[in-house]
């Protein structure tokens, strides 16, 4: 059971941000040797970035919002509401994956916390999906 009104989740929920957020300010400083586009709503999954030079998608998962294993914590309130929409969000991200790969794209994931704690990591691992696209 939640303990706050509708009106005030409802609030709350809104004034979450989902772009330009810390990980993804951090991302377009980590990809900047590409020439990446910033969410493309042009590409299937509007992905966090993208090359079209190089068939490649970004997306940047956060760990609450995509059930991370290391970090999610369940909310203690209206825990099937929560149960049911991580795996939402998982089940349209393989989608949206498999979509883009039939389409042709690489396709990577990166958590929020790699990004955050890994950011080298995360570079190379773009810069070798890219490399391979030439």
């Amino acid at each position: 059971m939640d303990n706050l009104t509708k009106e005030q989740r409802s609030r709350i929920m809104s004034s979450i941000r989902s772009t330009n957020n810390k990980p993804e300010l951090r991302a377009k400083l980590l990809f900047s040797k590409f020439r990446f586009m910033y969410q493309p709503r042009n590409i299937y999954g509007r992905p966090d970035f993208a090359s079209r030079k190089y068939k490649l998608a970004i997306f940047i998962d956060g760990c609450f919002w995509h059930g991370c294993k290391e970090h999610f914590a369940m909310p203690r309130s209206n825990m099937d509401f929560w149960q049911e929409k991580i795996t939402r969000n998982r089940n349209h991200d393989k989608k949206v994956t498999n979509i883009l790969k039939r389409e042709g794209w690489n396709v990577v994931r990166i958590w929020e916390h790699d990004v955050i704690n890994s950011p080298e990591k995360c570079k190379m691992l773009v810069n070798l999906q890219a490399i391979r696209n030439k």
